[in-house]
């Protein structure tokens, strides 16, 4: 007992401490991303902290972080953009379209909750998954090196005029302090768990802090959370809490037409959304060695929207880069996803002055450990030892993702490796022929028989040559669909209509029923009462019998 509870206390730590390095490495990732959809920067620091608080209690991850994400800012910009071109010069139409489209989106991912839709994230491929997390750590890494100051003053490029460029860099000191304290965060992060005194420290936490308290005292003049929203056009982080934004159904008139307008976005957004969230759903059940429940996030995800949506905020999904500071740190139940979204909240309320002096430097040192650690490095280990097929499609959607985005990238390596198995398949299709002593002609058909294989199959057969008698065995054959059914169909037909007699054997169940509903003519050329040891798929005559009396012919 008294071990139980210590465990239990352990873990409390542990989610609470790794629950408030996520809220500080969440506040820079809100704000970049509401600027990039080109809205105020509270509007991403309430997505971050209602999504994150409502997937936390009843997402179907515990342990996986979720707030607003540049996967689905990019894709915001054009709404934004669109929705205030509808209105009057300053009226702002795009926030509300935005808050609407969220609320929208929010519905889509419920109903792919409720019909359990969740569950087909099963069918990504490993190749699929390699290369998502590597384009996603090369997508985190280049969102950083935008943190840095530029290295020369604009007109002057490598490219066209070297020396002056590294003239420009050895002399500019605000990137190399930049580098510096990036340097710093990273080698405490790196140290720190190799220590036997402080390994069970939150080592990106204590880098946040001993980095800013260098910055803090001694006077550094750096880039910090606070400059950083200045910059962008913001007036600061101290907020209040979020309340309903009721203007959105009273400036959005709800018909048709708008309903055409956001749909689209809504549809866009939900499917980025959903996939970035069960993908890494997926990637933290191979970190924690545990599983978590695909459904359940779906409508966790989409309940969350629905919230945001309505007290404005930009929308969002699971972010893998916090996730896996989070799982780093120690955070592993629902506690630690709640810590983060109420720290952020406080910091919003009360903080907001300390936090913004928090170098981006230390922010910056924690992403590039979170790219360390997100990069699939044993990808260049099996290079040469998978199939090369296996390396395209690991490549291709590493490089989508970077160019694209996460759903395109997804799907098309999805598509890929569908297309790849069934041409793999397609040529396992085979049929051994021999004769009887009555002369009649067997076919046994080995493979899977689908749309992919068919015309190799039609190929088999010597209609204009075969005897009389024709027998098609399907011992060692998978019917699979649709094209399957209608190949045999058609072959039966040919036999038929060149006066020979087919008999068809070993068909399952499923087949056979389909065929004869199809035509009356295959009661007559399949057989299924067949004592045959080999037969596994057979199905039981007798439920055979009394599946096909259903029938009326």
């Amino acid at each position: 007992m008294t071990e139980f509870i210590v465990k239990r206390v352990g873990n409390i730590r542990n989610d609470v401490l790794s629950g408030i390095t996520v809220a500080l490495a969440l506040v820079p990732e809100a704000v970049a991303f509401a600027f990039v959809a080109g809205v105020d920067p509270l509007v991403g620091l309430y997505a971050a902290f209602m999504i994150g608080l409502i997937t936390s209690i009843f997402g179907g991850r515990p342990g996986m972080i979720s707030g607003a994400t540049g996967a689905l800012a990019v894709v915001m910009v054009n709404l934004v953009s669109e929705g205030n071109a509808m209105g009057a010069e300053g009226e702002n139409l795009g926030l509300y379209y935005l808050f609407l489209t969220v609320i929208l989106m929010g519905v889509i991912q419920m109903l792919a909750g409720v019909f359990k839709l969740g569950k087909f994230v099963r069918l990504i491929p490993h190749p699929v998954m390699m290369g998502f997390v590597n384009g996603l750590a090369i997508v985190i890494f280049l969102a950083q090196l935008k943190m840095f100051p530029a290295i020369a003053p604009e007109g002057i490029s490598f490219w066209s005029d070297a020396g002056a460029w590294f003239t420009a860099l050895f002399s500019n000191s605000d990137f190399w302090i930049m580098l510096l304290l990036v340097g710093i965060t990273m080698l405490i992060m790196w140290g720190l768990p190799k220590m036997k005194q402080t390994k069970k420290l939150p080592e990106a936490l204590i880098g946040i802090l001993v980095v800013s308290a260098i910055v803090v005292f001694s006077g550094l003049d750096v880039a910090t959370v606070g400059s950083f929203i200045r910059d962008g056009g913001g007036n600061g982080l101290k907020g209040s809490l979020p309340t309903p934004v009721m203007e959105t159904f009273s400036k959005i008139p709800m018909n048709i037409e708008t309903f055409t307008f956001i749909f689209p976005y809504a549809l866009i957004l939900a499917a980025i959304g959903l996939i970035e969230s069960l993908m890494t759903l997926n990637l933290i059940d191979d970190l924690t060695e545990t599983r978590g429940d695909s459904n359940r996030e779906c409508l966790a995800q989409g309940g969350a929207n629905i919230i945001t949506g309505l007290f404005g905020g930009m929308g969002g999904c699971a972010m893998i880069g916090q996730s896996i500071i989070n799982i780093k740190g120690g955070g592993r139940g629902r506690l630690s996803g709640i810590t983060a979204a109420i720290f952020l909240l406080m910091f919003i309320l009360f903080a907001s002055s300390l936090i913004e002096q928090v170098p981006i430097g230390a922010l910056v040192g924690v992403m590039f450990m979170v790219v360390i650690g997100t990069f699939a490095w044993s990808s260049f280990r099996i290079a040469n030892k998978i199939p090369r097929t296996d390396l395209f499609v690991l490549i291709l959607v590493s490089s989508l993702t970077v160019i694209f985005d996460l759903a395109v990238a997804v799907i098309a390596g999805v598509i890929v490796s569908a297309l790849v198995f069934s041409w793999e398949n397609a040529k396992k299709i085979r049929a051994r022929k021999r004769l009887k002593d009555d002369g009649t002609k067997v076919y046994e058909i080995w493979g899977p028989l689908f749309f992919g294989s068919i015309t190799t199959f039609n190929e088999k057969f010597d209609i204009k040559n075969d005897p009389e008698q024709i027998e098609i065995d399907f011992v060692e054959s998978r019917v699979s669909d649709h094209s399957a059914i209608e190949a045999i169909f058609n072959l039966v037909e040919k036999y038929r209509a060149a006066g020979k007699n087919v008999r068809l054997k070993h068909l399952s169940e499923d087949c056979k029923i389909l065929l004869c509903k199809a035509s009356p003519v295959f009661t007559e050329v399949i057989e299924y009462a067949i004592d045959d040891p080999r037969y596994h798929l057979a199905a039981n005559p007798e439920k055979f019998s009394k599946s096909l009396s259903e029938y009326q012919f």
